[in-house]
Order: C-alpha cells, then structure tokens, then sequence
C-alpha cells in the first residue's frame, strides 16, 4: 500500500468511527424504534407510553412510535417483541398481565418472562378504582355490596387484564356476591360499556373515568392503592372501605427481547428514565394518576422475579388454576 493510500484508509476509518460515535450520540439505532403494547388505543397505558415515546424521540433525534397489538391477555404483543431482533428497536411495555398471568395461568405458556426478556425499566404503577354505573343505586362500598346481594345475578363486571380478573375473585370472595365476568380487550372498552348501561361496574385508572367521575357518569367506591390518590381525594382505599384484600401492586415495565447487548440496555434504561425525570412528562404522566418510578435494568430484574412469586401466591389464594 502507497503512503497516500494509507493515509486514505486511516482518514477514512476516522471519518467512520466519527460517524459512528455522532449516531451512538444520537440514539442506540439509526432505525425507528417501536415500542408495543398489549392495550388499544385510549387506555392509561397507551397515553403513558406515547408521552414517553414522544419525550424519547426528541432526545435521540429518532422516531419512536407506539404499537398497539391487543388480545391474548398481552400475548400478542410479548410474542412480537419476543421473536424481534435484540437490537433496541422492539421494546414490550407491559402491564401484570402478560408477564404475570399469561406464564402463571397456562398449563403450556408461550414465553419465560425471565428467560425470553431483558428487564430494561420499571415505569411506575397504576392507580385502580373501582367504578360502578350510576344506574345502580349505591354510593359506598357496603352499599354496592347491599344492593348485589338483595339483586343476585343482576350486576355484570367487565374484566380486561390480570388484574382485574383477580380484583373479580377478591370481590366475591370478600362480599360474597356474584357477578358475571364479562371479557373486554381493553380498559377503555370495559369503561365505554359501563358508561352505556351494558356492565355495572370494574376497576379502571383515572385516565378512563376521572371525567366521568366528576362529571357524575361514573361513581368511584374505592381506588386499590395504600394511600388516597390526590385526583380522587375523597374516594376511600379498599383499606378504609373494609376492605383489604383488594389493594393490589399493579405495574408497568419495559423489556426487550432476551440477549441484548448490556451497553444497548444500559443506553435506552439511561434515556428512558431521563424522560421519565423531565417536569413536563411527569406533569402529564400525573393527571392521567399513573405513578411514575423508574429503575435500572438491574432492579427490574429482581423485581420482575419477586413478582412472579408474588402473584403466584395471589392467583393461587384466589383458585385460579392454569388452563
């Protein structure tokens, strides 16, 4: 090789380390990045997960949009990202359900939660209240309670998730009224139903009811949380309702497919919580009652497998047995 041309080779392999270096700087990818979701459109989770796609999009100069693939109790959405290349370009922002109750509640699961992911990000908890149609005369827990027991058979309850399938047997269990289960795809189809007269109650989060609520559509009994949401401050805890078995850990995560490169994690669990941390994002994060937290890939790992056994626990005490 001649001088020019070596001086041209190192030149060149400069230039591209440089290049290299200005997109790390940018992003993890010079591709869109997608970030899929179990729910539809309208739900606590998609509004969390676009204003922090947006936020994220701004930072790395990439776009990051959200993908809503619905049904199977999440996994739809968990398969996709599991299948997808361990690049960063696939996340799974997922709730309790289809990383708790799809691997706990079937005999022959389709994915290891520990195994087929890589734990990235904690983003926070949802707040749940238990809603019920105006049209049922009740105002208060033990009334609701009052009136199923003298109307037996007479009260539907939309179900949609994990955990509103478990808050349906805690309910049972601790009033002893039946209710018939009505299966939804998502929170804001279980709401749209009770606000049309066709089930009388569910748990859903403030971002679905807190306008009807105020706006005397929907009547809140208790929220599942340990302390009083500030939205929703004069509804009563399950705790202070009588209640105790219904409050709930209920949270969201974000994963990637099972062997990513711990520098890619590292870089989207830095970006990820960097959004979570700016004022505007918790501010619109906040008035939808979603409880933002975040963590490091390290903490959401051990968390991801205490509440395996958690859950475990919780579905076995209310006798679910897989199917």
């Amino acid at each position: 090789m001649t001088k020019k041309r070596q001086v041209f080779a190192v030149a060149l392999i400069a230039f591209v380390a440089a290049c290299a270096s200005q997109a790390w700087a940018q992003g993890w990818t010079t591709k869109p990045v997608r970030i899929v979701l179990q729910f539809p459109p309208g739900g606590s989770t998609d509004l969390v997960a676009r204003i922090i796609a947006q936020s994220v999009s701004q930072a790395i100069g990439q776009s990051v949009v959200v993908e809503n693939k619905p049904g199977a109790d999440g996994a739809i959405a968990a398969e996709q990202v599991m299948r997808s290349d361990p690049d960063g370009t696939m996340l799974f922002l997922a709730s309790n359900t289809p990383m708790m109750q799809v691997p706990l509640l079937r005999k022959n699961p389709p994915y290891d939660p520990v195994a087929n992911f890589t734990p990235i990000t904690l983003v926070g908890r949802y707040v749940y209240v238990l809603v019920v149609s105006p049209t049922i005369p009740a105002t208060t827990y033990d009334s609701l309670v009052a009136f199923a027991r003298a109307n037996p058979g007479k009260l539907n309850y939309g179900s949609y998730s994990g955990v509103t399938q478990l808050m349906h047997a805690r309910l049972r269990a601790a009033s002893g009224i039946e209710m018939a289960l009505v299966p939804y795809k998502g929170e804001a189809q279980a709401v749209a139903e009770i606000l049309g007269g066709r089930i009388g109650l569910t748990f859903a989060t403030p971002t679905s009811t807190l306008v009807h609520i105020r706006d005397g559509k929907l009547r809140a009994m208790a929220t599942l949380v340990p302390k009083r949401v500030a939205q929703l401050p004069d509804v009563p805890t399950a705790t202070e309702a009588g209640v105790p078995s219904l409050t709930a850990q209920t949270w969201a995560a974000i994963f990637g497919p099972a062997k990513m490169q711990p520098d890619v994690v590292a870089r989207i669990n830095k970006e990820l919580n960097a959004a979570m941390r700016r004022p505007d994002v918790r501010e619109k994060i906040d008035a939808q009652g979603f409880q933002l937290e975040g963590s490091t890939p390290e903490e959401m790992s051990a968390f991801l497998k205490e509440q395996l056994q958690s859950w475990g626990r919780a579905f076995k005490e209310a006798g679910f047995q897989p199917e």
